[in-house]
């Protein structure tokens, strides 16, 4: 069964000083699942070289990929790629394919803060990035996108088949019963199935239900086995809804 697993790194004085709500995260996560990746780390950490290294460092030598989000454009503060750069002992160096698509944009406007955007690691790739006029960086396993949401995701929708895994398989449980009655039951279902990935998410102020119970695997058979043996064990009355 292929699995694959990534790591999110949002770099942003913003994003910690809620000057600016992050939604990347969301998206990724949401994405990347359908795509059966299991995101396992999403950092949020502020304009800074040494942090932007010391994590890229962190999560590529840990995840199959990684995906930064934030810190690329022409001003003071965006320090992504060099920070990238420094987690793989690497220089900074012009892109002649980046800073042709700069020159061809902005024309005469294009100056050395705007040229700031063509520098990449030595030894980066680019990829195309759907109908967005600039491609993607990747370094390593490193794939570096832009903050900006409308363009983070739409760059991220387009490198989603480089990182397709086998899928995962989900089955949900909406119930009356509050977590404490449902703990034994729950206790008990992991018992038997080990490797079950189960959630319990609770309501307030619903009259319908208490408690959404989630229950995934990338083994469709073994999550229908897990998901009979929970249901059996709760009061029928209990159970609102299955999906």
């Amino acid at each position: 069964m292929r699995d694959r697993s990534a790591a999110l790194v949002v770099v942003g004085n913003e994003i910690l000083s809620g000057k600016i709500r992050d939604s990347n995260a969301y998206f990724a996560a949401l994405e990347l699942r359908k795509n059966g990746v299991e995101l396992k780390r999403i950092a949020v950490i502020p304009d800074d070289l040494d942090a932007i290294a010391e994590e890229v460092s962190y999560c590529a030598q840990r995840f199959d990929f990684v995906l930064t989000s934030g810190g690329v454009g022409p001003t003071h503060d965006d320090l992504t790629m060099e920070g990238v750069a420094r987690a793989f002992k690497r220089r900074l160096v012009t892109h002649p394919e980046l800073a042709r698509l700069i020159r061809g944009y902005m024309g005469e406007r294009a100056n050395a803060a705007s040229l700031k955007m063509a520098e990449v690691p030595e030894g980066a790739t680019l990829h195309e990035a759907g109908d967005i006029r600039f491609p993607t960086v990747q370094i390593e396993n490193v794939y570096v996108l832009p903050g900006i949401p409308q363009l983070f995701e739409t760059k991220l929708l387009g490198l989603v088949p480089r990182f397709q895994a086998d899928p995962y398989f989900m089955r949900a449980i909406y119930t009356r019963l509050n977590e404490s009655a449902l703990a034994e039951h729950l206790n008990a279902t992991l018992e038997n199935y080990p490797r079950l990935l189960l959630g319990s998410y609770p309501r307030i102020g619903d009259s319908e239900y208490r408690v959404k119970l989630t229950l995934e695997s990338k083994d469709h058979e073994y999550l229908e086995n897990a998901f009979k043996h929970l249901l059996d064990l709760l009061p029928r009355d209990t159970v609102v809804k299955v999906e």
